[in-house]
């Protein structure tokens, strides 16, 4: 079945171990292409209803399967993950603009979360409780262990389509529950891919079912009250969406960002302003963490910004199934449209746009903004898009300040050799991490992910994921203890 899908336009939908092949199709053009690059059968209502229902008769089936098993199929998917991987980049490519290199590192990153995923898997486990250190507990045992929650919701967003499903359908089987995969309407295909790459590598098919659809279908899959645990990642407006039709279900939020890095005056500008480029603009900045904002002491602010748009400038812009290419297209013209919409917003108030600040379609050329106001749009909104606004600060107290000003607070980047001010902002910026001597846009895949205030809740990597895909179970053996009694 993989190699059907790396081969055809259809992304099939897998319903009950069955991949649909009827119903209604909807296509999905290429941004860079601007041609009909692959189709997916649209979920209707009542295959969601057969998604919950047959998800839910199999999960005791799958609760049932050895950890040690899970570990060996998710070990088997890490393999293939790199044997497909040029394959499955280019599916990326085509389906959302993304350079195929950037894809091909993505298809890494499939392959080591899959494997992290198996070694999670082994160490799932439980707790012998120190109940005799209490009175009441003299003379008993209690013990707890992790159960499968039961059936896990997947809702996976488009911009890393193959990797953060591998973390969300990874997690979930290696905590032994049944999967339910709603794809991003932007990525079937690869998002059929990397299911087609666990049951390639042995997954019982019981174990996922995937539908495609937009809201209507995400909305239906997070009420169904046979669902016990979703992880969503997404826009904040639609996270705040799946959790009133969640209610009282647990939650995996990993919702929007407004990244902001920090430029000391004993920073290397030249280093700093190398890695802003490099990974401001990686998948025409949409990620949640891309570079968005960066705040540079005034005593290199003008240095800093010649540097960073020479840099940017030496960025090749163009086809995305090139591997010379570092920017393709954004996800569509709209989106492209309204970031360049926002430079010139920035520029018409003060601000200057040092290059770029035009789309051709669905590319924008990659764009520095520099010294906007503080509240523009490209510093107060999620930009997700190939542009990085510049400001100068003076006192370093203040500069935090004006990072927290953010609704959102997902990860921000700090460059100084100054240990003070690396705990200082540690202890300070309310994000959930912090990245020294580079930029916010870093992610180590076995590492706790994940946000505060709009920016979720919950921690995105395998360790933490299993935690919520899980539940505690408690058992207490009453008159039962090593200890003996009082």
């Amino acid at each position: 079945m993989l190699d059907t899908i790396l081969k055809s336009a259809d992304a099939p939908a897998l319903l009950g171990g069955v991949w649909l092949m009827e119903g209604p199709l909807a296509e999905r053009t290429g941004p860079y292409t601007r041609a009909v690059v692959s189709r997916a059968r649209v979920a209707a209502e009542g295959d969601v209803h057969a998604a919950v229902r047959h998800a839910a008769a199999y999960a005791r089936q799958m609760a049932r399967l050895a950890p040690a098993t899970r570990a060996s199929v998710l070990e088997t998917a890490s393999r293939l993950a790199t044997e497909r991987r040029a394959e499955i980049a280019r599916l990326i490519a085509l389906e959302l603009g993304k350079p195929v290199k950037d894809g091909l590192g993505e298809m890494d990153r499939v392959a080591d979360t899959f494997a992290v995923c198996a070694a999670e898997a082994r160490q799932i486990g439980g707790d012998n409780l120190p109940v005799a250190g209490w009175e009441r507990g003299i003379g008993n045992t209690a013990l707890t262990y992790r159960a499968p929650a039961g059936v896990a919701l997947a809702i996976t967003p488009f911009n890393a389509p193959a990797n953060l499903l591998a973390h969300k359908l990874g997690a979930s089987f290696a905590a032994g529950n049944t999967t339910i995969v709603k794809a991003p309407p932007q990525a079937p295909a690869v998002s059929a891919a990397i299911v087609a790459l666990l049951l390639a590598a042995g997954a019982p098919v019981e174990a996922v079912q995937l539908l495609h659809g937009g809201g209507e279908v995400g909305a239906a899959l997070c009420a169904a009250p046979e669902v016990a645990v979703i992880s969503f990642t997404g826009s904040a407006g639609t996270g705040a969406a799946v959790a009133r039709a969640a209610g009282a279900k647990r939650l995996v939020l990993e919702l929007g960002g407004n990244a902001a890095t920090i430029v000391c005056e004993d920073a290397d500008l030249d280093a700093a302003a190398k890695m802003c480029a490099r990974t401001g603009y990686t998948n025409s900045g949409q990620s949640c963490i891309s570079v968005q904002r960066v705040y540079v002491h005034k005593s290199g602010f003008d240095g800093f910004v010649r540097q960073l748009t020479t840099e940017v400038a030496a960025l090749k812009v163009g086809d995305p199934l090139d591997p010379a290419t570092d920017v393709g297209s954004m996800v569509d013209e709209a989106a492209a449209a309204r970031v360049a919409g926002w430079a010139a917003d920035a520029a018409a108030n003060g601000a200057k746009i040092t290059i770029g600040g035009r789309n051709e379609g669905a590319t924008l050329a990659p764009t520095v903004v520099a010294g906007p106001s503080p509240d523009a749009a490209v510093v107060t909104q999620e930009v997700f898009g190939a542009l990085v606004a510049v400001m100068a600060y003076d006192d370093f107290d203040d500069v935090l300040t004006a990072c927290n000003t953010s609704r959102f607070g997902l990860q921000a980047g700090i460059f100084t050799t100054d240990i003070r001010r690396i705990l200082t902002a540690w202890r300070e910026l309310e994000v959930g991490g912090l990245i020294v001597n580079g930029t916010s846009n870093f992610r180590l895949d076995h590492v706790p992910f994940g946000g505060v205030k709009e920016s979720g809740f919950g921690r995105e990597s395998p360790r933490f994921m299993v935690d919520d895909y899980t539940v505690v179970k408690t058992l207490i053996l009453r008159g039962i203890s090593i200890w003996g009694q009082q």
